[in-house]
């Protein structure tokens, strides 16, 4: 895909900061839409199904947390991934937004050649997706990749994106354990940078969806799908 191919949804209540990114990500080529505030980023977001969304965590009448939580309950936006613009670089409001299912975050002050390099990053991933089989059958669920679903006693269960591919790495190869730096790299790629706990909040809430507690902690070293 090339750049032109991209849809992108800034969200912040400030004209100046939606100006200023809009005017270095469409010099990069990519389809640029605006929002002002939550209510009307999931309006927008419903009906242009954005590739990628940057959205500010500080907003009046509804905040960036909130926002992306109602966006994540609209299935046919599973796969757009969510990036949060934030000034508070403090844990509990990163991992405030992993628990409303962002996929990155990045703090404020802006600065282009950041902004720009981790949007290409994010997006690699649509570039990169190869075929692979499209099914996984373990014991006590179903993988289908092509339409990205959990299925588990016959009910569908959607996930963010992030959470699916965690997933899916995970189940690909029951009782391997996978490092941390293989998990970052898998589904966040080499080239963005994550808190620490990241991996542990996406897992923990993969379990609380999902319902399965055989998402397995190797202390020190990584995680495993145990069967």
């Amino acid at each position: 895909m090339k750049a032109e191919d991209f849809i992108l949804l800034l969200v912040d209540d400030e004209s100046d900061i939606l100006e200023f990114l809009g005017y270095n990500l469409r010099k990069e080529g990519y389809t640029v839409h605006t929002a002002e505030n939550g209510r009307e980023a999931i309006e927008k977001a419903s009906h242009l199904h954005p590739h990628l969304i940057i959205l500010d965590v500080m907003m009046p009448k509804m905040d960036g947390i909130e926002t992306c939580a109602e966006i994540r309950k609209n299935p046919t936006l599973a796969n757009t991934l969510i990036v949060f613009l934030t000034a508070r670089g403090e844990d509990y409001s990163q991992i405030a937004g992993f628990e409303a299912g962002a996929d990155d975050y990045i703090t404020k002050p802006i600065k282009p050649k950041i902004i720009i390099s981790r949007v290409k990053a994010l997006l690699r991933r649509y570039r990169n997706d190869q075929p692979v089989e499209n099914r996984l059958e373990l014991k006590d669920i179903i993988i289908d990749k092509e339409r990205y679903l959990v299925i588990k006693d016959g009910k569908e269960i959607i996930l963010p994106r992030k959470e699916f591919e965690l997933l899916s790495i995970l189940c690909s190869k029951p009782n391997k354990v996978f490092t941390r730096s293989e998990i970052f790299s898998k589904v966040w790629g080499d080239d963005v940078i994550v808190g620490d706990r990241t991996i542990d909040v996406h897992i923990r809430r993969i379990r609380e969806k999902i319902g399965i507690e055989n998402l397995n902690t190797i202390k020190g070293v990584g995680y495993k799908y145990e069967e």
